[in-house]
């Protein structure tokens, strides 16, 4: 009886490894707590420390779960055979085909949109990928590294529809037109293209979001200052990207390691991945309350599988190597 009373104790619990930093997330890890009784020990850093620790614990590891920000970076959890397949009807039917694999879930997605100077640069050279290599934007391009998976997985999309040739035309028609060498995050993106430094950049949604609900009268001006593209609105959509996660092979506490991923699906925690941290939800009809969202307005997405952006990473960082993107 007292080997069965401990197992009990053990599953109210999980071991969650985390490379998403928001704050926001506090109250969803409450909430789940709350809703099932499960306590949450969650150990944060970036998503490389974190594999390179379940790595190095091998089989004794205590992490149930490992979440983290973009499909490149899942991917390589896959890649060194982390992730264990989870069984779940309720995931199956809530979480689109496309957003997961049969080893890791997406459960929020963010939008790579173009982000532009209005006094610098006409809207209409600027509606797709594509144009973000033309000429006519010579000097005015500045973007983060080329090495950055937020990146990587845009230029895997693009090689998946445009195919390999086209793609590194395409990087190098971008390095041509840069403005200065690529540094930064994309909230420095933004910001330089308001200051005229470059005039038209990528930057992901939850950053154009962050500055739009922002109270602080410089990120106001900023604001004034830039238009957003969604890009690709005639072809394949706009580029998407996601926060995901999966269970691990050797979670010792597997069945509330399900409940959670399973929570991260629920009505309520999809909508503080909006509300809180400016991403969209995952599961369809899900009741969004974010102004910064709503002016966005609604837009095409590209619904090209998340396995297939991880797909092409390697090929594509090698493309952008040889355009000198680094």
């Amino acid at each position: 009886m007292i080997a069965a009373g401990t197992a009990v104790a053990q599953e109210k619990v999980i071991n969650l490894y985390s490379a998403r930093h928001y704050q926001t997330d506090e109250a969803l890890y409450a909430d789940f707590t709350k809703q099932t009784g499960i306590k949450i020990n969650r150990i944060e850093a970036g998503e490389n420390e974190l594999l390179e620790r379940v790595k190095n614990e091998g089989a004794n590891s205590p992490a149930d779960v490992f979440i983290t920000v973009d499909a490149a970076r899942l991917a390589k959890a896959d890649e060194l055979n982390l992730f264990a397949p989870v069984q779940s009807k309720l995931l199956d039917a809530r979480i689109p085909a496309h957003l997961r694999t049969k080893d890791w879930l997406a459960f929020s997605t963010r939008a790579r949109v173009i982000v532009y100077n209005k006094s610098a640069v006409n809207a209409a050279d600027v509606q797709n990928y594509e144009d973000l290599a033309s000429p006519k934007l010579k000097g005015k391009v500045c973007v983060r590294s080329g090495s950055h998976p937020y990146n990587l997985s845009l230029g895997a999309a693009l090689f998946e529809h445009l195919g390999a040739a086209k793609t590194e035309a395409w990087a190098k028609g971008l390095v041509a037109n840069f403005a200065r060498d690529p540094k930064g995050g994309d909230t420095d993106q933004i910001k330089a293209v308001a200051a005229g430094e470059c005039g038209v950049t990528l930057a992901n949604t939850y950053y154009v979001a962050r500055l739009m609900r922002s109270d602080k009268p410089a990120d106001k001006k900023v604001m004034e200052s830039v238009g957003v593209i969604w890009p690709n609105q005639k072809t394949s959509g706009v580029h998407m990207n996601i926060s995901g996660g999966g269970m691990l092979k050797t979670a010792p506490h597997k069945e509330a390691a399900v409940k959670f991923l399973e929570y991260l699906a629920t009505d309520k925690a999809q909508a503080y991945f909006a509300d809180g941290n400016n991403e969209w939800p995952v599961v369809a009809g899900v009741k969004v309350n974010n102004p910064a969202l709503d002016a966005l307005g609604k837009f095409k997405a590209d619904t090209i599988h998340v396995g297939t952006l991880a797909k092409h990473q390697a090929e594509v960082q090698k493309i952008y190597d040889r355009a000198l993107w680094r």
